[in-house]
């Protein structure tokens, strides 16, 4: 088992390393008026390099999944860790079957860079192969949390084609509203290398604090803390010594652990954001935007759309009505507001409005970029602030 836990580790790093070079070469192949071909044979050669290894590096993942469930014997789907690397690789595949539908060289230059920051933010939570407990040992754990990260990596390929669209529309010669939230959106993909930085920054220093605390129901457990303590647990009382104290003691629903490493994650991203915007000396949108340059707005448009059309009825399969059968087997009821099932129904709703607005309104182009953007923002709402700072049923991890 540890033998193959170790290969399943490396396969995985493997397909990290396969998806950084990727992207470089995606870079590349885009400065071609070819990074857009009608057929892959004249694509130019930084880009059938770049698919080449892309596709290289995914099965490099998918044996990195077979090879982990082989050694846990259920699928890998069952903490943060695996489902936020199976989230990663369902979006590289969408990604995938995309490009050789379309042949755009520069999604992968956006997409891969989202798959990669997943991976990454996936690979600072616990890793070690554990048993599951009681409510997650069904086939249901299979079908629902498969087909709800399938669906999510889909709708976000969406998000990739949206951020390009406003990438390559907005002005960037003056500040607006629209370069203020674009900015934003590109800030929020920079606080997950924040995440990243600070977590491996305070684990190769082997930070730890420990609290005893009481939790909702009055009873009292221990809290380990990787980075300093800014907010503290409920009633916490710090039991390591030569440790700072919190400034501010949270409610008991909250995840006071958790949500502390969010406000060190947006100071980290904070941080490397000023760091890049004095090193190019503007926006960051702007920077970004001579990339965009060659691939046209009508097909960025289109695969959002397309992304959308698919992802959605895989999301609400997997999400709403495979979880509310798995939710009335565990539970006994199909439906019980907890905070994850709350948030699956909001991106429901939010994508069903999509397709609304953009079928019966008209909404193309900019605004329907726009909704992308929002949607994935949801998305990540869910997978980050949900699963990591709102106790829940769902808060195995």
């Amino acid at each position: 088992m540890t033998n193959l836990v170790d290969l399943s580790s490396n396969l995985l790093y493997l397909a990290f390393i396969m998806y950084l070079i990727g992207t470089f070469f995606f870079g590349g192949s885009i400065r071609s008026k070819h990074g857009v071909a009608k057929d892959l044979s004249k694509l130019n050669t930084w880009g059938k390099i770049a698919i080449t290894i892309t596709v290289i590096g995914f099965a490099a993942q998918i044996g990195y999944f077979i090879t982990r469930w082989i050694a846990s014997g259920h699928a890998p789907v069952s903490d943060l860790f695996e489902f936020t690397t199976f989230f990663g690789m369902m979006l590289v595949g969408a990604f995938i079957i995309i490009f050789f539908i379309y042949r755009t060289a520069v999604l992968g230059l956006f997409a891969l860079p989202i798959a990669l920051l997943v991976i990454a933010y996936a690979s600072m939570f616990p890793k070690e192969v554990s048993p599951l407990i009681p409510a997650l040992q069904s086939d249901w754990l299979h079908i629902h949390v498969t087909t709800a990260a399938a669906g999510e990596a889909i709708l976000a390929i969406s998000f990739a084609a949206g951020l390009i669209y406003l990438v390559k529309n907005i002005d960037q010669s003056k500040k607006s509203k629209k370069t203020f939230w674009l900015e934003a959106v590109l800030f929020g993909l920079i606080a997950v290398l924040g995440f990243v930085a600070v977590t491996t920054t305070f684990s190769l220093m082997d930070y730890k604090a420990s609290f005893n605390w009481v939790d909702r129901s009055g009873a009292e457990k221990v809290m380990d803390y990787n980075v300093p303590p800014l907010v503290g647990p409920h009633e916490g009382k710090l039991t390591t010594a030569d440790r700072m104290e919190p400034w501010v003691e949270l409610p008991a629903f909250f995840n006071a652990m958790k949500f502390n490493t969010v406000i060190w994650s947006l100071g980290g991203g904070i941080v490397i954001y000023l760091i890049l915007r004095l090193i190019l000396r503007k926006r960051i949108g702007a920077s970004l935007q001579p990339l965009a340059k060659n691939v046209k707005s009508d097909l960025l448009d289109e695969i959002g759309y397309r992304s959308v059309l698919i992802g959605f009825p895989v999301f609400t399969l997997g999400a709403l009505i495979f979880a509310m059968i798995w939710a009335q087997m565990a539970w006994t009821r199909y439906w019980g507001w907890d905070p994850k099932e709350v948030w699956a129904l909001i991106t429901f709703l939010f994508y069903a409005a999509f397709l609304h607005l953009r079928l019966s309104k008209g909404w193309h182009g900019e605004k329907s970029a726009w909704l992308a953007v929002i949607g994935f923002a949801i998305i990540m709402f869910n997978l980050v602030a949900v699963n990591l700072v709102i106790a829940g049923l769902h808060s195995y991890a």
